[in-house]
């Protein structure tokens, strides 16, 4: 480098080290509920999603500029998945092809002020998953590109008519352009675990903050005591569940034996 260069560049150094980036929005999120507890009787709950955007100042934005729009995707814990194909062979339904998945979502909702393809393109999509179709499936082995879109829709067309994947374009309301809310229903089946509610700020195609809160899905009662020994104890549950197979066999033996 000569020394023209070296000095010019000891001269531009403070002022770009001074140049500081503007100041970005910051969310404030929060949910109705960071613990559901799942008992003999529950049906489903309805989770809420709301909070605020801090703009820088304190100020927002004036009703001449472009607003922007906010995502909530709700994801429970990752598990692997084995995906298997069915065909009919001589009027029979059987196993054909399979696909292992190490890391799918248990659950997956996204509810947006929009419709997410206007509000991002295809590559900000599959880099924060904003959408069923943007998911990050993983499968375990390498399978030609047309087998893997094959199988990624089976196995999300499969969690979506059981109500484990789902969209709600439209579903955040934003009042004032500083507080939004959001409604997601969670179904009856749900997965146990913990799960993440994240909350996405985004204008003209770009995310400008992000923000996370964690919700617990657990079993509560009998139902977690039965969870709990299964997990914990699974040689003494195992014989257990046996012997009260068997007895349960041997009362109604008897009864219909009397009758």
């Amino acid at each position: 480098m000569s020394r023209a260069a070296a000095l010019l560049l000891a001269i531009a150094a403070p002022a770009l080290l001074g140049q500081a980036e503007p100041a970005k929005p910051v969310l404030v999120p929060d949910v109705s509920q960071r613990d559901i507890e799942i008992v003999y009787s529950f049906t489903g709950a309805d989770l809420l999603l709301f909070g605020a955007i801090v703009y820088p100042g304190g100020q927002a934005p004036e009703p001449g500029d472009k607003p922007a729009d906010v995502v909530v995707v709700l994801k429970g814990p990752v598990q692997s998945v084995l995906v298997r194909e069915k065909e009919k062979v001589a009027g029979i339904w059987v196993n054909a092809d399979r696909m292992r998945y190490r890391s799918a979502p248990s659950f997956y909702a996204i509810a947006s002020s929009r419709p997410i393809g206007e509000l991002v393109d295809a590559r900000t999509r599959a880099i924060y998953e904003l959408g069923l179709d943007s998911l990050q499936l993983s499968p375990a082995s390498g399978a030609a590109p047309a087998i893997q879109a094959r199988f990624d829709s089976g196995l999300v067309d499969l969690r979506r008519r059981n109500g484990l994947y789902y969209e709600s374009p439209g579903a955040v309301e934003i009042t004032g352009r500083v507080l939004y809310r959001a409604r997601l229903g969670i179904p009856a089946r749900v997965p146990v675990g913990r799960y993440t509610a994240e909350t996405f700020l985004i204008r003209d195609g770009r995310v400008l903050a992000a923000a996370v809160r964690p919700i617990e899905i657990r079993k509560s009662g009998f139902e977690r005591f039965v969870a709990n020994a299964a997990e914990h104890y699974s040689v003494p549950y195992g014989l257990a569940a046996v012997a009260l197979s068997v007895l349960l066999g041997w009362a109604a033996g008897a009864l219909w034996r009397r009758a």
